[in-house]
């Protein structure tokens, strides 16, 4: 598991060691066992006023291209360094007109253990046209958890709060530790 000071680092590493024209702003620096996910924002293409949105798309499109075709060499250099300092591979994307865009990233295998019921939702993805296979339906899968993640962990957090609150008024609980729990952190001397 990656501490939050090691985060910082890398990111720092990263903010330090860029070329200061390579992105106007470094956006995100992603890390887990096996990779570092480097995001920064390009200028927008200029446009004309009224510019369609199909002549937004194609821009846009060309600007992450000229990029992505100018800046190999600087990028390759980085990650060479940073893939020997920190034993990860480095993967490369840019955000531009509010789209994101990634090069060659990692695709690491995750090896599980499903059982049936697990296994029956990944095969009616692949029934219904949604995945070729599992391990494509279990991407789509996590996916779809990463998009809802926010609203899952708000709800995943009342739920625990809840579940304090209850533990703390039963037979078990410490009169004093209840009262405690209930006035709040802020009552209560904590955060």
């Amino acid at each position: 598991m990656i501490t939050s000071e090691q985060r910082e680092k890398l990111r720092g590493w990263f903010a330090g060691r860029l070329p200061d024209d390579l992105f106007e702003s470094l956006v995100e620096v992603a890390v887990d066992r096996e990779e570092i996910t480097v995001v920064g924002r390009i200028p927008s293409p200029r446009l004309a006023d009224g510019a369609s949105a199909a002549e937004k798309e194609a821009a846009v499109q060309a600007r992450v291209q000229e990029f992505r075709e100018r800046t190999r060499d600087e990028r390759v250099a980085v990650a060479r360094e940073a893939e020997h300092r920190f034993r990860r591979k480095v993967s490369w994307g840019i955000e531009c007109e509010g789209e994101r865009t990634l090069f060659t990233q990692v695709a690491a295998p995750v090896m599980t253990r499903l059982r049936q019921p697990e296994r029956q939702v990944l095969d009616t993805l692949i029934a219904a046209g949604v995945a070729r296979s599992r391990s494509d339906a279990l991407a789509w899968c996590v996916r779809l958890v990463q998009r809802h993640t926010d609203d899952w962990l708000a709800e995943l957090r009342d739920s625990l709060e809840h579940v304090q609150r209850v533990r703390a008024q039963g037979p078990d609980a410490d009169p004093e530790e209840s009262a405690d729990s209930a006035e709040g952190p802020d009552r209560a001397g904590g955060e």
